[in-house]
């Protein structure tokens, strides 16, 4: 057995090698779409733009907007995600985001949104419910109810203003 290993090596260091590589190249790509993302983020954008974004990266910009609050964030969205498509954390409390990219946001996907995080939710951590667009008047008071905090476009857009005159 010893005797093939070494007679084989150079098989394992290019198996290895290969693998490194694809480990490199993975890493490159998400350093890359983060840059674009930063990039994004810093110009100025209308709220028409902030809803013709593409739905998983307006997921990823959301990410990327808590993350220069000082949260560190796991991105969970697309498929499966369970009504949760961001988790952030900053002392010790969670945060449990759901993005959604649409003009009206009504209290259906906010009771589907608390439906999945009641069981979650322990003392001092928080649901947010972010969009591009507005909430209406039910769900407004829904989330009111609910303890849920809501960020409309217009609060993403002084977020995101904020964050540019820091210069994070």
């Amino acid at each position: 057995m010893v005797t093939l290993i070494k007679e084989t090596w150079f098989i394992w260091v290019i198996a290895l090698s290969f693998i490194g590589i694809g480990f490199l190249g993975e890493w490159w790509k998400k350093r890359k779409e983060k840059r674009e993302l930063q990039k994004w983020l810093y110009q100025e954008h209308t709220l028409e733009e902030w809803k013709e974004v593409d739905p998983l990266q307006f997921e990823k910009l959301t990410a990327l907007i808590f993350e220069k609050l000082g949260f560190r964030t796991k991105l969970i969205g697309g498929p499966g995600d369970k009504g949760i498509d961001i988790i952030a954390q900053k002392e010790g409390q969670n945060v449990f985001i759901q993005c959604k990219r649409m003009s009206k946001v009504g209290p259906n996907y906010l009771r589907e949104f608390y439906g999945s995080i009641t069981d979650k939710l322990k003392k001092g951590d928080k649901a947010v419910f972010v969009t591009s667009g507005l909430y209406t008047l039910q769900g407004k008071e829904f989330a009111r109810l609910k303890n849920i905090e809501l960020v409309d476009g217009l609060i993403l857009k002084e977020m995101t203003d904020s964050i540019n005159k820091q210069g994070n």
